[in-house]
């Protein structure tokens, strides 16, 4: 019944999209979002609530994982990781396909209606995984070919776990995340909208998830041992190898 009401509802509206357009500035380049209004609009509505009350600006990419994701919008760095004040959390959307060089929402494991701040970046196509996993993860938008040169550049960086730094080798990984220098860490300086009208970027053409299927209740799939750590990180304080949900 699910997968048939979202095929109507992809039907109506068709793949053919338009993008509000929002730019990210990094100590590491510049990234740049497309978003997909018209197919998750309240995904969408909820990330742009976190742009315009400026919680993203100042705030850490926190994760990088190789030929994986890129993952942001949980942290902002003082002495020590602060968690970002988070909204209620919002129904998941999962229409569209995890494929290389989107943006998703991060969510709690076991819970397909949990995410609230935090999103990240594919990497490469994670379809296979992340379109079925815990309910869908919620594809909202993707960057420019320019941009997934900056994520490229994000995950060249050396790594404490998997915190890119700037300026350390590997030897220089302090044990405790307030062991930092907010110089160490890829910081999202500002996340602005640069055109706020949603049909300003015509031509965008998402994937269609299709792997849903009516019996997915939204649960963990209890096969993924290795993806689901990737929604685990540092708690502030914390050694890098100890985790929990953030969500």
């Amino acid at each position: 019944m699910k997968k048939n009401l979202l095929a109507s509802a992809l039907l109506i509206i068709g793949f053919q999209s338009n993008a509000t357009i929002v730019e990210m500035q990094t100590n590491q380049g510049t990234v740049t979002v497309n978003l997909y209004d018209q197919h998750t609009p309240v995904t969408v509505a909820n990330f742009l609530e976190y742009v315009s009350d400026g919680s993203y600006n100042g705030s850490l990419i926190h994760r990088s994982v190789d030929d994986f994701v890129v993952q942001g919008g949980g942290f902002t760095f003082d002495t020590d990781f602060t968690a970002i004040e988070k909204k209620a959390a919002i129904a998941n959307e999962p229409v569209l396909s995890n494929v290389k060089g989107t943006i998703a929402m991060a969510k709690q494991s076991g819970n397909a209606n949990s995410a609230t701040s935090q999103w990240f970046f594919n990497l490469k196509d994670n379809s296979a995984n992340l379109d079925v996993q815990n309910g869908g993860f919620t594809v909202f938008g993707e960057i420019t070919q320019e941009s997934f040169e900056v994520l490229t550049k994000i995950t060249d960086l050396v790594h404490c776990g998997e915190i890119p730094v700037v300026g350390l080798n590997e030897d220089q990984c302090p044990e405790t995340t307030a062991g930092f220098n907010g110089e160490n860490l890829v910081t999202i300086n500002s996340v602005v909208v640069i055109d706020e009208n949603p049909d300003s970027s015509a031509g965008l053409s998402p994937v269609e998830n299709t792997l849903i299927d009516d019996d997915d209740k939204g649960g963990d799939s209890g096969s993924s041992s290795g993806s689901m750590a990737w929604l685990m990180s540092i708690l502030a304080a914390s050694v890098f190898y100890r985790r929990k949900f953030i969500q």
